[in-house]
């Protein structure tokens, strides 16, 4: 027991201080592309480095595996060479007996990323998107899912439009049942639409079976007016309103479950939510198995020579896996793989790989 707990305490050591190195690096390397981008404009060097912080959370997360696999091959190298896995061996520990410390140290970092460190990356994320959209000139997203429905803005110099649908086509340029209220320049309301179906053409919603009130009139409803079609002029396209919906990675992992049923709801497709839901869920086992690849190519004693060939094949090895995990992910959002398969098959089978190589080279 003694031997195990001295084996996570060192892989939790290295591993947060390899993590510490990346949180320095990435933090300078975010401060200088904020510099670039908003060095310009009104922006002062404290808002950089707050835009910064907010932004490296994300990043930092990203590089998780490589951080994880990294980790392994500075503890498992200095423990190598410093011969305590000779010791260990000595003393009747087998190679696998060994792993069990830092791999129960790696489940439970996985499991800790993903339930605490995943929801403090969504929440930076969306404050970092915020912060930067009062120094940039790039629009904010136009699109919001809730349990009402789905909702939409339009603006131009005239005023801004707020639109409310219970449902709609895949892509967002089809509503049903919806409402549009329009705001004067001076924003008070102006006009209300009410339309069975509204279609987005270009520069235009075409509506269908509309009730309009004048919002500015004395008595709205006493001048209400049917209309069959209605033309309202729009500002929107199709590619706004897709780039508009929130990312996956923006969404706490607690909240995702519930945004996919609202998405669905409304009538969009929820695959590429419900792909990086599970791929969240496995994330654990990828880092497990990062763990496992270093560990297979570094438990050997130095004295075998090779140690940098061997450190070259476990990052090689590590980044393949860390492709075919993305490759996997793109072809479960295309719907071209099922969704189960596209986010546990690859960490199922990088961890087996390098169990296997670990029974061969240390065991077998």
């Amino acid at each position: 027991m003694t031997l195990h707990l001295y084996f996570a305490r060192r892989f939790a050591t290295t591993f947060f201080a390899v993590m510490a190195v990346f949180l320095a690096l990435l933090t300078l390397l975010d401060l200088v592309e904020q510099v670039r981008k908003f060095g310009g404009q009104t922006a002062r060097f404290v808002d950089m480095l707050g835009l910064a912080l907010l932004n490296v959370p994300e990043s930092l997360y990203n590089i998780l595996p490589l951080v994880m696999i990294l980790a392994t091959l500075t503890l498992f190298l200095n423990l190598a060479r410093t011969s305590e896995l000779v010791v260990t061996r000595a003393a009747g520990r087998s190679a696998l007996s060994s792993l069990t410390a830092p791999l129960v140290v790696t489940l439970i970092i996985g499991t800790v990323a993903v339930a605490v460190f995943n929801p403090i990356v969504a929440a930076t994320s969306r404050q970092y998107e915020l912060a930067a959209g009062r120094f940039s000139a790039t629009p904010s997203s136009v699109l919001s899912i809730s349990r009402e429905g789905l909702w939409l803005r339009q603006g131009d110099g005239a005023g801004q439009t707020v639109i409310r649908a219970e449902r709609a086509n895949l892509d967002g340029t089809e509503l049903y049942n919806v409402t549009f209220i329009a705001f004067g320049a001076t924003g008070g309301p102006r006009l209300r639409l009410e339309a069975d179906s509204a279609r987005l053409t270009d520069g235009a919603w075409a509506l269908s079976a509309v009730k309009e009130w004048p919002l500015d009139a004395a008595n709205p409803e006493r001048v209400a007016i049917r209309h069959d079609t209605y033309t309202l002029a729009s500002s929107l396209t199709r590619n706004q309103i897709l780039d508009s919906f929130a990312t996956p990675s923006a969404i706490p992992i607690w909240d995702l479950p519930a945004f996919i049923a609202r998405l669905e709801a409304a009538g969009f497709s929820a695959r590429k939510h419900q792909v990086w839901l599970h791929m969240e869920l496995s994330l654990p086992l990828l880092l497990a198995a990062m763990m496992l690849v270093g560990a297979g190519f570094t438990m050997r004693h130095t004295r075998f020579g090779r140690t940098g060939l061997m450190v070259l094949l476990a990052l090689a090895l590590g980044f393949s896996l860390f492709f075919i995990r993305n490759f996997a992910q793109i072809l479960g959002e295309n719907g071209q793989i099922p969704v189960l398969l596209a986010a546990w098959g690859p960490p199922v089978a990088a961890l087996l790989l390098p169990l296997g190589l670990l029974l061969h080279l240390e065991d077998g």
